[in-house]
């Protein structure tokens, strides 16, 4: 490891593990790719804008989303912030030409397990998923989910720590497909979590990645808008926009605050703290 690569990783102690381990992977990568570029002699206090430069031209010429490019300059602001260069990069993202992400289309990116989850072998990864699939959990929530301290007999509650951003919540327990899925769940883990006792998170972690790449599985995140997607339509009576239901145009004042309160729920229900960012799983 250089020397670039050691002090950023040391410095690395800001926000919760999840935040933690992404800054690393995009901080290791930028260290990596900085040497492939030609800047093979720098530490951590000698980034100047022509390095923020010479990245965001790679990462153009390799096509990736204004969100991605988005996520990995909020990294390397973090580490502009802590050597005092915090003016090596503008502020606003318009300044370096990035467009607004793109967030409602209306087209639904909801996912379901199908036929991939018989290609799964390993019981505590086939059980995340069905836990992500069930109850529209993030991948960090599903693999750290611990089913003996969640199962609350009608919600599951979810610990801070295996959220984002820390904050607990409660996801209510409405089919007896999710009661089925929490049962199983509940015998393969004791009680202990959906992370075998030999095995660390980030292990665990990176055999749900695997596994999910060996079989087909991919973009899991959609779990999430499926659910989104099957509760709105439960809490209303009629499919989301995203899933070929009616815009909002469409509907009439009473059906708007059921509109209104639906999103409310299934916001809080996903972790969100805004209902508006429903619009992302539902369209609008």
């Amino acid at each position: 490891m250089d020397d670039l690569t050691y002090t950023l990783c040391q410095r690395n102690r800001d926000g919760s593990h999840a935040t933690q381990a992404d800054r690393l992977r995009t901080l290791m990568l930028v260290s990596r790719q900085l040497r492939e570029l030609g800047f093979r002699q720098m530490r951590a206090s000698s980034l100047k804008d022509k390095h923020v430069d010479a990245l965001l031209a790679r990462w153009r010429s390799e096509g990736l989303s204004a969100g991605t490019l988005k996520n990995r300059l909020a990294h390397v602001r973090w580490w502009a912030e802590k050597v005092g260069k915090a003016g090596v990069i503008p502020a606003d993202n318009a300044q370096l030409a990035i467009p607004e992400r793109q967030f409602v289309t209306n087209e639904s990116k909801a996912r379901c397990l199908g036929d991939g989850l018989s290609r799964i072998s390993d019981p505590h990864v086939f059980m995340s998923l069905r836990v992500q699939e069930a109850f529209g959990l993030r991948r960090e929530e599903c693999i750290k989910f611990q089913p003996s301290y969640a199962d609350r007999g009608d919600h599951i509650a979810l610990k801070g720590s295996w959220t984002k951003g820390g904050r607990p919540r409660t996801v209510p327990i409405t089919t007896p497909e999710q009661r089925a899925v929490l049962d199983q769940a509940r015998r393969l883990a004791g009680a202990g979590s959906l992370i075998p006792a030999h095995k660390t998170y980030i292990q665990q972690r990176n055999l749900y990645d695997g596994q999910c790449k060996a079989a087909g599985l991919h973009r899991m995140h959609g779990l999430r808008h499926r659910y989104a997607q099957t509760r709105y339509e439960a809490l209303t009576g009629w499919k989301s926009p995203a899933a070929g239901g009616p815009t909002a145009r469409m509907l009439t004042l009473e059906q708007r605050v059921q509109d209104f309160i639906a999103r409310q729920t299934i916001s809080y229900e996903l972790g969100h703290e805004r209902p508006q960012i429903t619009a992302v799983y539902l369209g609008r």
